[in-house]
């Protein structure tokens, strides 16, 4: 029969005996970025940890090691290795040589008490951990909580405070285990679980978030689209690698062969030291990162002559912190996400207009969610009662949605929460917003986070916007308390900046040139924030503050 006949007769031409086939189709995975980089610049500096360095082929070469010693020991497909540990050299191995194996890596926060770190070994069936001995106590106590704990692996960092060895065996021993050569082979389907994440979960037991290979490479590449990152670039771990697995650019340098410059953790001294000694062009972190670094002595920041760029996720950036960064030399570019979508999935897109605007307009512009990242398929604003998405007018407010490649396979043994989290097609982020005539999404609040006062809506970001406009004010988080005439009232939780003096006067004052009346918080309560490992304010323990506050009040 003739093409033309077969054509007719309703078959596709396009498909027929054109099969995927080992020449013209891999699944994605972020482990060919480590492979490629090893092939063709082997020689180039991978890693930094105090003395130690590692060039890109000496790093594969390690990863590799660390796979065969986890196939050693009966780690294969389906099994979760546990990570605790800080940014270090091992950490950045442990993104790598836990796939190559087969397995799932499960990142802890080190800063979880050991109740939480048990159900996570528990839950998430930890068959090995990995763990720095300057959380032995924490480990300890965790592990005396399991039936059948896992098997131990003790890392003895130099640069670390120390700490005792709860397992059998050091990490460079478990390296020198496995082969340097090991035969890893990518995932045959590229859906399979690469890592395991928990939510932070402030009531009940945290979610853990499954993500798969195809997820990680999209992000990883979003990253330096979306970023503009350049080959070789020099990364600064400010960013805790157990968040969202360091929102994915462990992989991500990887790609673009930059360079990891580990740190253990964020001390303003430490990080402009870096800057100046390793030439860093990006970091990542949290507002209080940024904070930290801008209100930090003016002798530290001398002697930088690159120009770095930075992320910031959580908080908008208010105008004081924008202008406090371009004074060091640092662009600033927001960034918003969640666990379930691989930490960012979404980027304030900057347009080359508004860089001429005041500082005041940049900040309110540059100071929005954005819009999807590259490799995210679609970010909505829609009402989550009908499934439909809101005006593009900076007034109706809806739910923040994603879908698309970037987005979790689930939560574990949770089909319930699954189920929720993904109705009607979409994920549900629990974040309200609204969408200007731009297309650009604008947080107003979380869900949980609305203030009903007397029938109004009051949007507790809005109401720290306007406290971190005020100059002493370094953080600030807005709760609702309990109100007999009103329902409920903001009560604002402030946290001054060193050296810094304000009265609640003061800010109430400050306050009424920016907000309505209804809006005005009826209470002010001075001192240091309550914070996660990963700088955000824990806002559930404010809560019950509050609470307790108006009952004495």
């Amino acid at each position: 029969m003739s093409p033309i006949a077969d054509a007719a007769m309703g078959a596709n031409a396009f498909e027929t005996d054109l099969d995927r086939n080992p020449a013209n189709y891999a699944p994605l995975t972020p482990l060919s970025f480590l492979a490629r980089t090893a092939e063709v610049w082997p020689a180039r500096l991978a890693v930094v940890h105090g003395e130690r360095r590692y060039s890109w082929a000496q790093a594969c070469e390690r990863a590799r090691r660390l796979a065969g010693a986890l196939a050693g020991v009966g780690v294969g497909v389906g099994d979760t290795v546990a990570a605790m540990l800080t940014n270090t050299p091992e950490m950045v191995e442990m993104h790598f040589g836990v796939p190559m194996a087969g397995a799932v890596l499960n990142a802890l926060n080190t800063r979880l008490d050991p109740d939480a770190i048990a159900f996570m070994l528990a839950h998430g069936g930890a068959k090995v951990l990995v763990t720095d001995t300057e959380f032995a106590p924490t480990v300890r106590a965790a592990l005396a909580k399991l039936p059948a704990p896992p098997r131990v692996v003790d890392v003895d960092d130099a640069a670390g405070p120390g700490g005792a060895r709860l397992g059998e065996i050091d990490y460079e021993s478990f390296l020198a285990t496995g082969d340097p050569r090991f035969a890893w082979q990518p995932p045959d389907d590229e859906w399979r679980a690469i890592a395991l994440n928990y939510t932070s979960g402030t009531t009940g037991n945290p979610k853990g978030v499954v993500c798969h290979h195809r997820g990680a490479y999209l992000n990883a590449v979003s990253n330096i689209v979306d970023w503009g990152m350049s080959r070789h670039a020099v990364y600064l771990w400010t960013l805790p690698m157990f968040h969202c697995n360091g929102w994915c650019f462990p992989w991500t340098v990887a790609a673009i062969a930059g360079t990891n410059v580990c740190l253990r953790r964020v001390d303003a001294q430490a990080v402009f030291d870096a800057f100046r000694q390793h030439g860093v062009t990006h970091y990542c972190g949290a507002p209080i990162v940024h904070t930290t670094l801008i209100n930090a002595p003016a002798s530290m920041k001398q002697g930088i002559a690159q120009r770095v760029s930075a992320l910031v996720a959580a908080a908008s950036p208010p105008a004081a912190m924008i202008e406090g960064m371009e004074r060091m030399g640092i662009d600033l570019t927001h960034v918003y996400g969640l666990t379930e979508v691989y930490g960012p999935a979404s980027v304030c897109a900057k347009h080359e207009a508004w860089a001429a605007l005041p500082v005041g307009e940049r900040a309110r512009l540059n100071g929005r969610q954005g819009v999807r990242y590259t490799m995210q398929e679609g970010m909505r604003v829609m009402d989550p009662a009908t499934m439909t998405e809101v005006p593009a007018d900076g007034a109706t407010m809806g739910e923040i949605m994603f879908r698309g490649n970037v987005t979790m396979k689930g939560y574990l043994r949770n089909p319930q929460a699954t189920r929720e989290a993904f109705a009607g097609g979409w994920f549900h982020t629990g974040d309200l917003a609204v969408r200007h005539p731009d297309g650009y999404v604008k947080i107003r609040d979380r869900s949980k986070d609305i203030i009903v006062s007397g029938g109004e809506n009051v949007s507790s970001l809005e109401v720290e916007e306007a406290l971190y406009r005020h100059p002493a004010v370094l953080a600030a988080a807005v709760v609702a308390q309990p109100d007999p005439r009103w329902g409920e009232s903001p009560r604002a939780f402030v946290e001054l900046k060193p050296g810094a003096h304000a009265t609640a006067e003061e800010l109430f004052a400050h306050c009424r040139a920016h907000l309505a009346g209804f809006k005005m918080p009826k209470a002010f309560e001075f001192g240091e924030l309550p914070k996660t490992s990963t700088g955000k304010i824990q806002k559930f323990v404010l809560r019950e503050r509050a609470r307790s506050a108006s009952a004495i009040e």
